[in-house]
């Protein structure tokens, strides 16, 4: 992933021959069995989850699991802990074949109405709602949501120790935002980071999933449909 793109977007899928030199940099090879997990106190599932689906870009997601609840819940398992850092070491990594999990807005644009396809809005409620507007002072963002799009927050996909919620009550999460059955679902954020976490949540219900990865950012600087409820 890089931090910016040449169009100034945040957080982008790299080149398939960029990515695999920085997996086979961390010690990644065709054989690895990879497990990603958060480490800080009060974290968000969302780096990890968009970790998870870079793996899976670069198709070697059956290879990877997530350590559901974190570093808190090896710990509070009981587990040893280490300050020692593992001397660095390349990876033999063959070219990726890479997934087509990954969308772009015009995919978006084009699928707003049709069947079976739900876009989610992964983040934070407020945004949804025109409460809040993300972006920054220099690149703020419009104020609202994609047209259509329904809400499911990020953050509502785990507990209060970050582990992911019971089958049942993310599928009442998914049920209550009108994603039906058999819906593919496109999930964006503000960035394409948030959104993956709901793409985690979305996929253990068997739910096909595919990453906007400009997200808001991007469709905020296009001449695309917004909704804003905050306008009366």
């Amino acid at each position: 992933m890089s931090d910016r793109t040449p169009g100034g977007l945040t957080l982008q899928m790299l080149p398939a021959e960029d990515l695999r030199q920085r997996l086979a940099a961390a010690g990644i090879s065709n054989s690895s069995r990879i497990v990603v997990y958060f480490a800080h106190e009060n974290a968000y599932v969302s780096p990890s989850a968009r970790v998870i689906f870079t793996l899976d870009y670069a198709g070697l997601g059956d290879q990877v699991s997530l350590l559901d609840g974190g570093l808190d819940a090896w710990k509070a398992a009981g587990h040893a802990t280490t300050a020692d850092v593992p001397p660095a070491r390349t990876g033999p990594l063959a070219p990726l074949a890479i997934r087509p999990i990954v969308v772009d807005a015009a995919y978006v644009l084009a699928n707003l109405k049709t069947p079976n396809v739900s876009i989610v809005d992964g983040r934070t409620a407020s945004f949804y709602s025109g409460a809040q507007t993300g972006g920054n002072p220099s690149g703020p963002h419009k104020t609202g949501h994609i047209a259509g799009a329904r809400s499911v927050p990020f953050s509502d996909t785990v507990d209060e120790a970050n582990k992911l919620k019971p089958e049942a009550a993310l599928q009442k999460l998914f049920a209550d935002a009108g994603v039906k059955p058999g819906d593919t679902v496109v999930a964006y954020c503000h960035i394409g980071q948030q959104a993956t976490a709901v793409l985690l949540a979305a996929r253990t219900l068997g739910f096909k999933v595919l990453l906007y990865d400009g997200s808001f950012e991007e469709w905020s600087r296009k001449d695309y449909p917004v909704d804003n409820p905050a306008i009366k």
